[in-house]
């Protein structure tokens, strides 16, 4: 197990000798037992790294130990509390809230699912918390890293790694 750390304060990520900016939720870190739905906080804590989810014809797979899947057209994530499939990946249109992860920008080309909140998902704790690219803006509560930071980085990662965000 490896793990890449996030240093909130300093804004940055380190895995090993490699160190890069990033940046966390609008709402700053927050202890994960005061995380909630739409606070913009990321929540603090050791987090296992579930999978990537790449945007076809943005991300070539090339060299990924990770589970992958390529993102479809009407996939979303769920984070309405009052859904049966809170904190889950779900099949859009869908009669509740969920976030479509395909966006206009290229934030969601790149997507690591982190395991928080999800072994079972509470509602109202917090929907997903990915690894993505940046937008040149605070997150919704996830973690984020530039482009290029990002494809030197997934390479080396590999199952059982974690991310642990102080």
């Amino acid at each position: 197990m490896t793990v890449l750390r996030v240093d909130c304060g300093a804004g940055r990520l380190t895995f090993g000798e490699l160190a890069m900016d990033c940046t966390i939720g609008r709402g700053g870190a927050c202890p994960a037992a005061d995380k909630r739905e739409g606070d913009g906080c990321t929540p603090l804590g050791v987090w296992p790294i579930r999978g990537v989810l790449l945007r076809p014809n943005k991300i070539e797979p090339t060299g990924l130990r990770l589970p992958w899947r390529w993102v479809r057209a009407n996939d979303g994530w769920s984070d309405d509390i009052a859904d049966p499939a809170y904190n889950r990946p779900v099949r859009l249109p869908r009669s509740f809230s969920a976030e479509s992860l395909i966006r206009s920008d290229g934030a969601y080309d790149v997507i690591v699912v982190l395991g928080h909140n999800d072994a079972p998902p509470v509602p109202g704790q917090g929907s997903a918390i990915f690894f993505h690219l940046s937008e040149g803006r605070p997150t919704a509560g996830c973690v984020a890293v530039d482009r290029d930071d990002m494809l030197r980085l997934l390479p080396l990662l590999a199952p059982g790694d974690v991310m642990e965000i102080l």
